[in-house]
């Protein structure tokens, strides 16, 4: 099967990449899609009420971003150096990418903040990457908090000026270098009134890597590795989708990272149950979904695995036409932008 990434173009103009988020956050506009007919109908994301049922259960992603862009320097000279955290590999140490990189030799310190974080390289890995350890007064995410930014995605240029619209309302484990965006959307109040209508929600945890913007080079997809992600699934939230399952309620997953996630358990062990791994899935047309009866999700960029993703749930060309239906009614994309109920 040749699958390839030109398939999945489409013609965006610049003006319609959002670069900061409306409020308040649930009054971002909402394409509903007919995963089945591909009928659309446009709402607003206040409106996903009308859209769910008693019975159903809303599956979140509650991972919380980190402040991983460190701006630092290295002790001794001063010159300029850059991190950005990827993946905590022990205690205060951390898989990163750092520029200029030939400044961050093993053995190199640098400081942030003025010394409020320490840094001294271990090691360079084959890749560039470098495994680094901290060294800090007090708590190491305390500190981050204090000196770190956001690292907001390649597309947006304008400042952040509150870090928590970069967060969830839910998010609470941290870990992730990107959020999940289609959780952006939901206010407290929000989640409240889905629960007063009968809307069961649950949550997994999966930490997003600067992977999720990797572009596919290859132009036969399946030619294309998949970054490698952390998740947990848990006990609870197993029970409650295999207890919506069995009543017949519809299972929707919030963001492709919670999809990724059911999906991985699904196919790697043959059920939903507690699990926690790493999962580099992907998933295009032709794969068949195990678990979720549903998707909300932003719309995402050209030839990305996660276009390849929704196309694989909604069809292919139910999803390229919503795409351009979206470009023609000037709905905002990617991050801050809005989104797709797929049902």
């Amino acid at each position: 099967m040749e699958l390839l990434k030109s398939d999945f173009y489409y013609d965006l103009p610049e003006e319609l990449i959002a670069q900061h988020p409306v409020e308040p956050r649930n009054s971002s506009r909402m394409m509903c899609v007919d995963r089945r007919t591909g009928e659309i109908e446009h709402a607003h994301f206040y409106n996903l009420c009308e859209h769910l049922k008693e019975g159903d259960l809303l599956v979140m992603n509650d991972s919380r971003v980190i402040p991983a862009r460190l701006y630092g320097e290295k002790i001794g000279n001063g010159t300029f150096i850059e991190f950005l955290l990827l993946e905590q590999k022990g205690d205060k140490i951390w898989e990163i990418i750092c520029r200029p990189g030939k400044k961050a030799k093993v053995g190199r310190r640098f400081s942030f903040g003025g010394g409020r974080l320490i840094a001294e390289v271990l090691e360079v890995k084959d890749d560039g990457n470098r495994i680094v350890r901290f060294e800090c007064d007090g708590n190491f995410f305390t500190a981050l908090e204090d000196v770190g930014q956001m690292p907001l995605p390649p597309y947006i240029t304008e400042k952040l000026e509150d870090k928590e619209r970069y967060q969830t309302v839910y998010s609470k484990e941290l870990g992730s270098a990107a959020a999940p965006t289609a959780g952006l959307h939901f206010t407290p109040e929000m989640l409240d009134e889905l629960r007063a209508k009968g809307v069961k929600t649950a949550f997994v945890t999966l930490h997003v890597g600067l992977g999720t913007f990797r572009p596919v080079k290859e132009e036969n997809v399946l030619d294309h590795k998949m970054h490698s992600e952390h998740y947990y699934l848990p006990a609870e939230t197993a029970a409650l989708i295999n207890e919506t399952k069995k009543n017949g309620g519809r299972v929707i997953a919030v963001g492709t990272t919670t999809c990724r996630t059911l999906e991985s358990v699904a196919t790697f062990y043959d059920e939903i149950a507690e699990h926690e791994g790493y999962t580099d899935i992907f998933i295009y047309p032709s794969y068949e979904f195990k678990c979720i009866d549903g998707l909300i999700t932003n719309f995402h960029l050209p030839e990305s695995t996660l276009i390849m993703l929704v196309s694989a749930f909604m069809g292919y060309d139910n999803t390229m036409n919503a795409y351009r239906k979206a470009v023609e009614e000037r709905y905002r994309f990617f991050s801050f932008g809005d989104c797709m109920c797929i049902l």
